[in-house]
């Protein structure tokens, strides 16, 4: 299996290359500029690797929750290349790729969503695949879904902007934080491949980035006045 991923979520930019289990990798803090880095990075890859994007088998990027601008990036780019090459594409969630990345049974990934609330989902790991036990959503940290049980691991720029709240409100639950977490495009693959080896990837034209809710791009008081209407 030959697939591509990336990642525009955040502000780190991640991009990953695996074919038949050989993975390349380029990942870094990019700020505001995605939408100049990613071609020219992705094009390093595919030199390196001498492939061209028809010798892929699929494209996966990831569909959010994120920064509105990014997962717009991520979403436009996807389908661009796989329009042009022909490939199927799929999305996957930034906050299950973090809870990839914490190699811990049951992970609380939360992401800096600005504006002073976080994206936030809970996992627990059973058997070969990650259970949901809170969906994405968008959260004041003070509100976000309570877990049972301890052990829990958090993960994610979330908990590094708000670690104080998001302990209060698991008390005693959570074993270990890993901090400076950014979604990582080579977790992204990890969790697509058994995806493509079902055959469930989509077309170009049906993907669509995960907002979580419409409102996430407006300001504060575009929002408020959008919630009194």
């Amino acid at each position: 299996m030959k697939l591509l991923a990336f990642d525009t979520s955040t502000e780190f930019l991640s991009l990953a290359l695996s074919l038949d289990g050989e993975l390349s990798v380029r990942e870094m803090l990019a700020g505001q500029k995605h939408s100049s880095l990613i071609l020219p990075l992705l094009r390093e890859l595919l030199d390196e690797a001498g492939v061209e994007l028809q010798d892929l088998d699929g494209i996966v990027f990831g569909h959010g929750p994120g920064s509105f601008t990014g997962l717009r990036i991520a979403c436009g780019v996807a389908q661009g290349l796989a329009f042009g090459a022909n490939l199927p594409v799929l999305g996957m969630g930034t906050l299950l790729a973090l809870a990839e990345q914490a190699n811990h049974p049951k992970v609380i990934a939360c992401l800096d969503a600005r504006m002073g609330e976080v994206y936030h989902a809970a996992y627990e790991h059973t058997g070969d695949d990650w259970q949901e036990i809170h969906a994405p959503g968008l959260y004041h940290p003070s509100a976000v879904p309570v877990v049972t049980g301890d052990n829990w691991c958090g993960i994610g720029s979330g908990w590094d902007s708000y670690e104080t709240a998001l302990h209060g409100k698991f008390p005693g639950q959570i074993s270990t934080v890993k901090l400076h977490a950014f979604p990582l495009a080579r977790y992204l693959l990890s969790l697509a491949l058994p995806v493509f080896n079902t055959g469930q990837p989509l077309p170009a034209e049906h993907i669509v980035p995960l907002y979580v809710r419409n409102k996430v791009a407006f300001t504060i008081n575009e929002r408020a006045i959008s919630e009194r209407t």
